[in-house]
């Protein structure tokens, strides 16, 4: 019973704890795992910026993160307001889509359900 607990404690904390990984395909950047650092920050908005050279649209597929850190959304809003960047995300996590909702920037960042 204790091992037992032990184990689930330790599949808690790998959820919890799971880094971002970020994969580009042409102009769609897939995230899996959380948004959470000044890091994963920087690694979005690197390769956002190598594929907004050269496209005017970025799709963003945030698979499981719960959150985005504001350095994020500040970048994404600056991305489409000032850049005129057509932006699309797709989230696979309700909190995260109700998130966007209540920042009001569903429309905006065209979020959906994915």
């Amino acid at each position: 019973m204790i091992f037992s607990n032990i184990l689930q404690e330790n599949k808690l904390r790998k959820i919890k704890g799971k880094k971002m990984e970020l994969n580009v395909s042409g102009n769609i950047v897939t995230i899996k795992g959380n948004i959470k650092t000044v890091s994963d920050y920087q690694e979005i908005k690197g390769n956002i910026d190598a594929i907004a050279a050269n496209s005017k649209s970025v799709t963003l597929k945030i698979l499981d993160s719960i959150s985005i850190t504001s350095s994020v959304i500040g970048y994404l809003n600056k991305l489409v307001l000032k850049d005129g960047v057509a932006l699309s995300i797709e989230v696979g996590n309700q909190q995260l889509k109700e998130l966007f909702d209540d920042l009001n920037l569903t429309t905006l960042f065209k979020v959906k359900r994915g």
